[in-house]
C-alpha cells in the first residue's frame, strides 16, 4: 500500500509564496510520474504540474513561470514551489503519483488527502 502525504498549504497574501511537499511511503519498488492537481470550490480538479522520474516537467499554462515542480527521488518526495500567488490559485492541492508496487503490479492515480491553499487579495 502506498500513502501520499501532503504538507505546506496555508494562507498567504497575493504576491506571496508557498512550498508544498508530498512524500510517498509504504511498500513499493518505485514511484514514477508525480504531480500536483488542484480543485477550487465549484470547479473540476485540474492539472497543475507533473514531473517524471527522469525529471521531465509539464505545467498548466496558468502557472507557467510562477510555479516550479521538483522531486527528490531518494526521499520519494515531490515539491511545488509557488511564487507570485494570485487569489485564483486558491484551491485544495492534491498530490498524485503512479507506483510500481511489484514487478507485476503498477498502480495509477494514487492520491493524497489534499492541502488547502488560500490566497487573499
Amino acid at each position: 500500500q502506498v500513502q501520499l502525504v501532503e504538507s505546506g498549504g496555508g494562507l498567504v497574501q497575493a504576491g506571496g509564496s508557498l512550498r508544498l511537499s508530498c512524500a510517498a511511503s509504504g511498500s513499493f519498488l518505485s514511484i514514477n510520474t508525480m504531480g500536483w492537481y488542484r480543485q477550487a470550490p465549484g470547479k473540476q480538479r485540474e492539472l497543475v504540474a507533473t514531473i517524471t522520474s527522469g525529471e521531465n516537467t509539464n505545467y498548466a499554462d496558468s502557472v507557467k513561470g510562477r510555479f516550479t515542480i521538483s522531486r527528490d527521488n531518494a526521499k520519494n518526495t515531490v515539491y511545488l514551489q509557488m511564487n507570485t500567488l494570485k487569489p485564483e490559485d486558491t484551491a485544495v492541492y492534491y498530490c498524485n503519483a503512479g507506483a510500481q508496487i511489484t514487478t507485476r503490479l503498477y498502480k495509477y492515480n494514487l492520491w493524497g488527502q489534499g492541502t488547502q491553499v488560500t490566497v487573499s487579495s
